[in-house]
């Protein structure tokens, strides 16, 4: 039962004209950058700056109106004998599914076809694990939130924290601490942001840290050692795992 809610929850969302427009989008944005940079490494820069403020807007703010949108048949559901759980599961895996492979479709498939290198693996993978973190955010802000509007709302606003405010308020902590050793308070920082763990990790590979100053050598010393990549891999798949626990406690209480 739980396969068959699971495929028709993704074949529905891939089919939505949501999805394919999202799909069409990220095609175009690659093949144009690609084509008109004729250099890889520029083009990854360029189409990353794009991936980290489009994916994680659209993956939070296109999951939490599915979830909306999807009460009627989540009560529907309630109904036959099918536990909470796999509901749940169900519904989280079908969007991340869809919305994945709209990304790796848009972004990857051009990549491949010019001769992907490292840089372009590590921007897939990236814009992967950036949709299944802002869809677990995206869940827990809707199960939190009986209210449409104020659900959106928050979800806006973790996205807008995320991608813009943290980065000032990191700066305000360097400002304010710049006379001060910063290597581990910058590791710790990072790691309290999906956003800015994805655009060091690929900007590494670049090899463009010497640019960034003393900052850049802190993360080359640490993030770039294997060490500092498992590191980033497990807080990335902590920034998934914990959300999505979060909503499905919450969605086994809520009354529909």
């Amino acid at each position: 039962m739980k396969i068959k809610i699971l495929k028709y929850i993704f074949l529905d969302l891939f089919r939505s004209k949501f999805i394919l427009a999202y799909t069409f989008f990220l095609l175009l944005m690659t093949i144009t950058v690609v084509y008109i940079g004729h250099d890889t490494s520029k083009a990854v820069i360029s189409i990353l700056n794009i991936i980290l403020f489009i994916v994680p807007l659209v993956s939070i703010i296109f999951g939490t109106i599915h979830f909306y949108n999807s009460r009627e048949f989540i009560e529907f559901l309630l109904t036959q004998p099918v536990a909470r759980k796999s509901i749940f599961w169900s519904e989280y895996f079908g969007l991340s599914a869809s919305l994945s492979l709209s990304f790796i479709t848009g972004v990857g498939l051009p990549l491949i076809f010019i001769g992907i290198n490292i840089q372009g693996v590590y921007l897939i993978i990236s814009g992967v694990l950036l949709t299944l973190i802002f869809v677990s955010l995206a869940f827990l802000a809707s199960s939190a939130v009986n209210d449409r509007v104020k659900g959106i709302g928050l979800s806006i606003l973790i996205w807008l924290y995320l991608s813009v405010i943290f980065d000032g308020f990191v700066m305000m902590i360097f400002y304010l601490l710049r006379d001060y050793p910063l290597d581990k308070i910058i590791v710790g920082l990072t790691s309290l942001n999906p956003v800015d763990l994805t655009r060091i990790l690929i900007l590494l590979q670049i090899e463009i840290s010497a640019l960034m100053g003393f900052t850049g050598a802190t993360f080359q010393n640490f993030f770039g050692s294997i060490t500092g990549k498992i590191y980033s891999l497990i807080m990335l798949l902590i920034w998934i795992i914990l959300p999505a626990m979060i909503s499905l406690r919450v969605f086994k209480r809520k009354n529909f």
